[in-house]
């Protein structure tokens, strides 16, 4: 599941509570992702849980080839229709761990809160790396620390939250290396925990989430340019396919 997109989406259940930060709700934090992630991004890009495209759709200026997917029908079908006149673009339906029918290897895998619904993690990453040129990078975006996980978390089906320890050893189990692997968002961890884990919310209010992307977020960037933080709302890693 995408990074902000699911929210959109009709009968989607519970599930769609995933993407509480996105739209027009949170605008700083939908750029705060693309900052981390751009830099690690080549020329082919595979997406795992594209959602509705939003999000891979940022690096087509910069892509000869993306390739976006999903497992759910309805979050396909609006991607052949958003990327319909795109001969750079394929879209593919299905669920991990399995055998990716991508034909030609890419550079690139972008996962934004995908990882920490799969229960076969280990094996979801080798199944990922098949499809990734040697030298090539998977980027993880997973929520941060079981001490916040809740309500919210069973609702969307995660399985866990991760640490930097745990995803270290997932990744290296799957025969990644590590190029970048960090908590992120900070202040963000401390808001959900108050909100979530001490204040008993289900699922993220929309107008606490705007006046979050307008105070915490641009802080936390600002706080976190200069200093590491010991824990995070996220678990930021990017992975290398041994060459």
């Amino acid at each position: 599941m995408s990074g902000y997109d699911r929210v959109v989406q009709p009968a989607a259940g519970d599930e769609a509570l995933e993407n509480h930060l996105g739209g027009d709700e949170a605008r700083n934090y939908r750029q705060y992702e693309l900052d981390m992630v751009a830099p690690h991004v080549g020329k082919s890009m595979l997406e795992i849980g594209s959602g509705l495209g939003h999000f891979a759709e940022s690096f087509l200026p910069r892509l000869d080839r993306l390739v976006v997917s999903d497992f759910d029908p309805y979050c396909v079908e609006q991607l052949n229709k958003r990327f319909a006149e795109r001969d750079d673009v394929d879209v593919l339906q299905f669920g991990l761990p399995t055998d990716i029918p991508i034909g030609e290897k890419v550079d690139t895998v972008v996962m934004m809160n995908v990882l920490e619904h799969i229960e076969e993690d280990v094996e979801a990453l080798r199944s990922l790396a098949k499809v990734t040129a040697p030298g090539g990078r998977i980027v993880i975006w997973v929520p941060g620390y079981m001490q916040l996980y809740g309500d919210f978390d069973r609702k969307v089906g995660h399985v866990t939250r991760y640490t930097p320890a745990t995803l270290r050893s997932t990744v290296s189990k799957a025969g990644l290396d590590i190029d970048v692997l960090k908590p992120i968002n900070f202040l963000g961890g401390i808001a959900w925990w108050v909100a979530v884990r001490r204040g008993g919310v289900g699922y993220p209010d929309p107008r606490l989430v705007k006046i979050y992307d307008r105070t915490v977020v641009p802080a936390t960037r600002f706080i976190e340019r200069f200093v590491r933080p010991p824990f995070g709302q996220t678990v930021f890693c990017v992975a290398r396919v041994p060459r």
